[in-house]
């Protein structure tokens, strides 16, 4: 069933419509506005604003477009409340390890690419990280992603581009060689 299909069934008063709609891009959603907040629970927070809002405003969305919708109001939601929160200082962060200095012997092979993979994503300009999670993560289309990020397909194909680019870069001082 389309996303359309869903968030129509839920207009018309199916609670079902809904569930499979957080089911299918509620963690999806978490992880994306935690790239602007690095902090889960208040992404977890966000994400139910995402759906209340979209609820709520019972906007008319074209087809194909839900999922455009849902990233975009994530975005302007978490900008947001970026610029409202306060920087708060933690103790406990100061006893910490930062992650990209501490390797473990016994983490598996594919674990440790990830972490890597996710150490490196975290370096990444702003933009270029949004851009690339957007379309390779998301598996979004360009002119999606573009809707989404407030910007033309062309700054869109520029931003993965270079983010790539800068990628590989990093990627390849971490000591990965062959990224694609």
């Amino acid at each position: 069933m389309t996303d359309e299909e869903l968030y129509r069934r839920y207009l018309d008063g199916d609670e079902a419509g809904l569930a499979a709609l957080m089911s299918r891009y509620g963690d999806a959603l978490i992880l994306y506005i935690d790239g602007y907040l690095s902090d889960i629970h208040e992404a977890e927070d966000l994400m139910i604003d995402v759906f209340s809002y979209l609820l709520t405003k019972r906007p008319h969305i074209r087809d194909g477009g839900l999922k455009a919708y849902l990233y975009k109001a994530a975005r302007h939601m978490a900008l947001r409340y970026k610029s409202k929160r306060r920087a708060v200082f933690s103790l406990e962060d100061l006893t910490e390890e930062p992650e990209g200095e501490t390797l473990i012997e016994e983490v598996v092979k594919s674990k440790e690419r990830s972490r890597i993979l996710r150490l490196c994503m975290g370096r990444l300009h702003r933009s270029y990280r949004e851009a690339l999670y957007l379309t390779y993560f998301e598996e979004l289309s360009y002119g999606e992603a573009a809707e989404i990020m407030g910007k033309n397909i062309k700054q869109i194909t520029n931003l993965v581009y270079r983010g790539k680019q800068s990628l590989r870069e990093l990627l390849e001082k971490e000591g990965i060689t062959h990224a694609e």
